[in-house]
C-alpha cells in the first residue's frame, strides 16, 4: 500500500543558483536524489504553487517548494526479532538506546540484522513509513540515543526540525591528546577523495558544525562533551581527527593507540583493547512532533567507556608530575 506525503520548505538565499533537484535534496535530505528527481519528472513538485518538471530549473532564493507524492511500502526489508533497548515510546515516536556493533540501516555487506529490521518486528506498521521511521543514524559502533518516527507525519516534522537545528543531540567521547579548552569546528565534510568508506573535511563538502567542551583532562587524553548542529556522516569523528585529536579506538580516523609515557601495562592494554570509537550519544532533546511538548532523554555511559575513563583517571593520579 502506498502512503502519501506532503513536504514544504523555502529555498534559502544561500541556495541561489542551485538547480531545483539540488535544492530539494538539501531541504529534504531524508529522501534520495533519485527519488527527488522522479518526483520532479512525475509532476509532484510545485515551485510557488506551479508544477515544475525540470530538475535543472535554477533557484533564485525565497521560492516555496512543495512536494505531494506517494511512497511505496518498503517491502524488501524483513522484520527480525532482535532486541531493542526502548527508552520511550508512544503512538507517534520511539527512542532507543543503541548498543555497539549494531548497524542502523541495511546496506552493502549488511542486508539484515540491523536496527531497521528490529524496528519492523517491534512495530510492523513502520513498513508504511520511509526508512521504517529512522530520522537520523548512529555509526555501527557508536552507542546511544536515536529517535524513530512511527508515522509519516511525525517523520516529516522531525526531519524538518533536524534540518532547522531544533533537535539537540549531545555526545560524550574520549579523544587522544591534551585539549586545553572547548570550541567549535565549522568545516564542511564530504566523501574522502581516495578512501571510499571514509569522510573528510573538504571545501566542496556539506556544511558541518560541531561544538565541544572539555569534561576532564587526563595525561595524554581528553574526555569531551559535544553537540551537533548538523548531522553529517562520521561528523564528530572527522572533526576531531581534523583537530589532530581523533577518538580513542577509531581505527578509521585515528590510527594506533597513543599511551602516555611511562604508562603501566594495564593502561597500555586498556587502550589497545578498546576496539571501537569512544563515542556515545548521551542526551536527546526535542519538541514532540505532534503535541509540541519539550522532551528530553538520557542514556548512561556504556561500561566500556566508563572503564576506559576510570583507568585514564587512575593513570593521571599515578603520575602527578604530569598534571597541568
Amino acid at each position: 500500500m502506498a502512503q502519501q506525503i506532503e513536504l514544504s520548505n523555502i529555498v534559502n538565499d544561500s541556495q541561489l543558483g542551485q538547480r531545483l533537484d539540488q535544492a530539494l535534496a538539501e531541504l529534504f535530505s531524508d529522501y534520495s536524489r533519485s527519488r527527488i528527481k522522479d518526483w520532479i519528472l512525475n509532476g509532484s513538485v510545485c515551485v510557488n504553487g506551479t508544477v515544475v518538471t525540470k530538475p535543472r530549473l535554477k533557484m533564485m532564493g525565497g521560492e516555496k517548494l512543495t512536494v505531494v507524492a506517494e511512497i511505496e511500502d518498503e517491502e524488501r526489508w524483513i522484520a527480525q526479532d532482535l532486541p531493542l533497548d526502548i527508552v520511550y515510546e508512544d503512538e507517534h515516536l520511539l527512542v532507543i538506546n543503541k548498543p555497539r556493533d549494531f548497524v542502523v540501516h541495511p546496506g552493502a555487506g549488511t542486508p539484515d540484522g540491523t536496527v531497521l529490521n528490529a524496528l519492523l518486528h517491534h512495530c510492523p506498521s513502520l513498513a508504511e513509513v520511509p526508512r521504517a521511521g529512522i530520522v537520523h543514524r548512529l555509526d555501527k559502533d557508536t552507542t546511544g540515543l536515536m529517535v524513530v518516527a512511527k508515522t509519516i507525519q511525525a517523520q516529516t516534522r522531525l526531519v524538518r526540525a533536524l534540518q532547522k537545528r531544533k533537535i539537540t543531540r549531545e555526545y560524550e567521547a574520549v579523544a587522544m591528546g591534551k585539549m586545553t579548552g572547548g570550541g567549535v569546528v565549522e568545516k564542511p565534510i564530504g566523501r574522502h577523495s581516495t578512501k571510499r568508506t571514509s569522510m573528510a573535511v573538504h571545501e566542496l563538502g556539506k556544511p558541518a558544525i560541531t561544538h565541544y567542551r572539555v569534561a576532564e583532562h587526563f595525561r595524554e587524553h581528553t574526555s569531551l562533551v559535544l553537540r551537533l548542529e548538523t548531522g553529517r556522516t562520521h561528523q564528530i569523528r572527522v572533526h576531531m581527527a581534523y583537530l589532530s585529536h581523533p577518538l580513542v579506538g577509531d581505527t578509521l580516523y585515528g590510527g594506533r593507540p597513543r599511551p602516555p609515557r611511562n604508562a603501566s601495562p594495564e593502561v597500555i592494554q586498556a587502550l589497545r583493547a578498546f576496539d571501537r570509537q569512544a563515542l556515545h550519544a548521551r542526551m536527546l532533546r526535542l519538541d514532540h512532533p505532534i503535541t509540541g511538548e519539550l522532551m528530553e532523554w538520557h542514556a548512561e555511559t556504556p561500561k566500556d567507556m566508563v572503564a576506559l575513563v576510570e583507568i585514564l583517571r587512575q593513570d593521571k593520579l599515578d603520575h602527578p608530575e604530569d598534571d597541568y
